[in-house]
């Protein structure tokens, strides 16, 4: 059993290499590259996502809600001999996996055990060293454009949330608004706007509130041709796929750095298997980044990588209410046109009742500072001076995503 995985590793890593070796001319341009983080908030289950199929255990370890085996009824999409996908995934992230424009990062995470939704999400969006203070004025993504913009103006940052994400506070000004459906009316009418605008015209705040209202304006102006065709149902404004689809308008011309988070993956009930409420939400989101990617078009797509995370993955057994507790490791997703992908990447193992984190969890093999800032060296060119001051005490790890 060791023998093969050890072979599979072997093979995957050769795999690996030759994928990033023949993407090269496709990786994304520093100067054109488009990031957007897309964080799970709640603890994903990751082993109903990332089906480890050649495992016996996993099978033993969930007689109510495990994925099948390919091939069988519900069964999970074939990836490799030892992963599968889960099947409502078929005519979304499939597509991406099978064009090696989606790779996933199993076993991956943070070293926090605290196995608290707001203490793990907080540790990873500051992305500061785990047992000093934090300081919560300084997110990883903020650092990452004040590196991007001390070198290039092309490190324009947005949050596609209602308040500003932990993520994204720093020194570097980042503008936040919400693209859901009712997003498209806006808070102020167009007098309320000319009058707020003539009070601080004069202030240092005037610069401030015309990009706050530059920003609303164009919001509304993306979401005008959608509004006008609702009739005939040529995109919908309900669920994430209208939201991916409005960030990608978006970050083709005037975004280069964009966060959104997405909520709902706290299944400690009646999770489902390959049909239920976890399979609803992978199918949505699934569907989302399909859209995401179709509508950022050919060119910006390729110059695109866009990373999916959550703050743990679930336990590996099931519990007594035919869902999953809060765990350790998790899977992370890396999109897009110039990513290696079409493999599972990172340090991996087999799973087994010997190999559980504490008896119970996916260990963490690779960190996901190293991972984002192995990734942030290839995008950007940074070296690992930039990177230190981006992940502060953390060593980058290649997995050679792009």
């Amino acid at each position: 059993m060791l023998r093969r995985h050890c072979l599979q590793a072997l093979g995957a890593s050769a795999l690996g290499l030759a994928t990033a070796s023949a993407q090269v001319a496709a990786a994304p341009r520093a100067g054109d590259a488009r990031l957007l983080l897309v964080f799970l908030r709640g603890g994903y289950d990751c082993a109903s996502l990332l089906v480890p199929t050649s495992s016996s255990f996993y099978y033993e370890s969930r007689p109510n809600i495990a994925i099948a085996r390919p091939g069988e009824d519900g069964g999970a999409l074939e990836l490799t001999s030892d992963w599968g996908l889960h099947p409502v995934l078929a005519p979304s992230l499939l597509q991406l996996y099978q064009r090696r424009e989606l790779a996933f990062v199993p076993f991956a995470g943070t070293d926090d055990l605290s196995r608290s939704h707001f203490d793990t999400q907080d540790s990873i969006e500051l992305g500061q060293p785990l047992g000093g203070r934090r300081d919560y004025g300084s997110g990883f993504l903020n650092r990452l454009a004040a590196e991007l913009g001390a070198k290039r103006n092309t490190a324009a940052p947005m949050a596609f949330t209602s308040t500003l994400p932990l993520v994204l506070r720093g020194t570097v000004d980042v503008p936040n608004t919400a693209l859901a459906a009712a997003a498209g009316k806006a808070g102020v009418d167009e007098r309320q706007a000319g009058l707020i605008d003539m009070m601080y015209r004069s202030t240092a705040l005037a610069g401030p509130v015309a990009e706050g209202f530059a920003t609303q304006a164009e919001v509304v102006r993306s979401m005008q041709g959608e509004m006008d065709a609702a009739s005939r149902n040529a995109l919908s404004t309900k669920g994430f796929e209208g939201t991916a689809r409005r960030m990608a308008r978006l970050m083709q011309t005037r975004y280069h750095l964009g966060f959104v988070d997405v909520g709902g993956w706290d299944t400690h009930v009646g999770q489902g298997n390959a049909t239920g409420a976890l399979a609803n939400r992978f199918e949505e989101l699934g569907r989302g980044l399909a859209g995401f990617a179709d509508e950022m078009g050919t060119t910006a797509w390729k110059n695109t990588v866009v990373v999916v995370v959550s703050e743990f993955g679930r336990t590996f057994r099931e519990n007594g209410n035919r869902g999953t507790d809060h765990g350790h490791g998790t899977v992370f997703w890396v999109l897009g046109g110039g990513v290696a992908g079409g493999r599972i990447a990172g340090e991996q193992q087999a799973l087994s009742a010997a190999t559980l984190f504490q008896n119970r969890d996916h260990p963490v093999l690779n960190d996901y500072r190293a991972v984002l800032g192995g990734l942030f060296g290839r995008m950007y060119g940074l070296n690992a001076t930039a990177l230190a001051r981006v992940f502060p005490g953390a060593r980058a790890g290649d997995l050679k995503l792009v």
